[in-house]
């Protein structure tokens, strides 16, 4: 027969070890995880703390990702441009040596293929998309149609059957803009016909002036002319095109001093917020041991209290 008392020992014994059972879990779950708690609730009074530290960290890690990819951007348009503004100064070069030695052997391939360096520097992409395209960045912002009935026309060609060398771009008008912090948005984009029009002009001018008069052989004093002027506007072009480049170095510094000053920023509030949640190892692993004795003292308890019986006092 069951004694009186047996149900209350057994009710205080069980509720001892649940309790040790809890408080065993939740040592462990601080040894793993190496954290006062798992969520806000585990905090406190410090939760509101914590929750303010966490957004803030997630806001500046959103920007440090921002500012790395527009630093990438920047990088690639700065290729972009390089090779806009080399293909330039190499025109010029082109146009110089002819006038140096008086014939124009070779002088319209070169610049033929010079032509088409500068436009693959204008259609490059970053990521897929079209650098240099505006909000359009899905299409190439330098695109020549073919002739009608002259399938083997040469780039140039294409670009002097056009109306004018506007014609040749078809990016918008919608500048790439990031906000790279809280208070701070710059326009890191550049548009193709900017950074192209004045060279696709001189282009279309000496290709007119071929198909009027081919500029092949001996140079006549009409030829040299012409081909002083142009050299002197190849020269400004690329000028102009290395004014553009300075401008994209300058956003690549202050984007680098922006990512210098979120990474520090982060440091900072990654340490305040780690001695808001980080556990004490050596407190964890104490208070874990001390938990798992506790529970086997209440599981002692429990199987003594089995063992109980009227019998015992009976012998």
């Amino acid at each position: 027969m069951t004694r009186v008392s047996t149900y209350g020992n057994y009710q205080s014994a069980l509720l001892d070890l649940m309790s040790a059972q809890s408080r065993a879990e939740m040592a462990q779950k601080k040894v793993n995880t190496q954290k006062n708690a798992t969520d806000l609730s585990g905090f406190g009074r410090g939760s509101e703390t914590v929750s303010a530290l966490k957004s803030s960290q997630t806001r500046i890690q959103t920007f440090i990702e921002t500012n790395k990819s527009v630093a990438a951007r920047l990088e690639t348009q700065n290729l972009a441009m390089e090779r806009v503004a080399d293909a330039a100064t190499a025109a010029r070069q082109v146009l110089a040596d002819a006038i140096a030695a008086g014939r124009m052997d070779a002088m319209m391939a070169s610049l033929e293929s010079l032509f088409m360096e500068a436009q693959d520097g204008l259609n490059m992409k970053h990521q897929g998309k079209y650098l240099f395209s505006g909000g359009a960045t899905d299409r190439a912002p330098v695109d020549l149609p073919d002739i009608v009935g002259q399938p083997g026309a040469t780039m140039m060609a294409k670009l002097a059957a056009l109306p004018d060398e506007s014609a040749a771009f078809r990016n918008d008008q919608l500048n790439q803009s990031s906000w790279l912090d809280e208070n701070v948005s710059m326009d890191t984009g550049f548009l193709a016909d900017a950074l192209g029009t004045e060279l696709f002009a001189i282009f279309r001018e000496i290709q007119l002036a071929h198909e009027a008069a081919p500029l092949e052989g001996q140079m006549t004093d009409a030829q040299k002319d012409f081909l002083t002027t142009q050299m002197r506007l190849f020269e400004g072009a690329a000028k102009g095109v290395v004014e553009r480049q300075a401008v994209n170095g300058g956003m690549q510094n202050r984007v680098d001093r922006l990512l210098e000053s979120q990474e520090a920023r982060k440091i900072s509030v990654d340490t305040i917020l780690s001695g808001k949640t980080d556990a004490n190892m050596a407190e964890a692993v104490v208070e874990l041991e001390m938990a798992q004795m506790a529970l086997q003292a209440s599981a002692q308890v429990i199987s003594q209290l089995r063992q109980v019986s009227l019998l015992d006092y009976l012998r």
